[in-house]
Parts: C-alpha cells; structure tokens; sequence
C-alpha cells in the first residue's frame, strides 16, 4: 500500500469510489451465488478502510500545519 502515499487526496478519492462499486458487485453476486472467490469482499473492505485511513491522516496533518 505504498503507491497511496503518492497518490493525492482527489485520486483517492476516486480510488474509493471504485472499489465501493467493486464491493457492490461482489455483493450482488453473492446473492446469486455467481462468486468464486469468498474473500475478495474481505480484502476489498480492508482495502476501503486503509484507503480512508490515508485520507484521514492526511487531513489531520493538514489542519495541524
């Protein structure tokens, strides 16, 4: 999870809103037994947390500068 550090908060951003779609479609395929890979929604939901966490870090070390 190097290359987050080097990506700016917009890209991001961005980068949240596709794996949130990625999760959604795991999701609904689930229902429909459609997956192979169980995991993928567990490692796309740590995913989604490291990436917030990078967010919020950054946005706390703004506001103390």
């Amino acid at each position: 999870m190097k290359e987050l550090k080097n990506k700016t908060i917009p890209e991001l951003k961005k980068l949240i809103s596709e794996k949130r779609e990625v999760l959604r479609h795991f999701r609904f395929g689930s229902a429909g037994s459609k997956t192979k890979n169980v995991k993928a929604g567990h490692v796309t939901k740590k995913d989604i947390a490291r990436i917030m966490t990078e967010i919020s870090i950054r946005s706390l070390a703004e506001k103390k500068a």
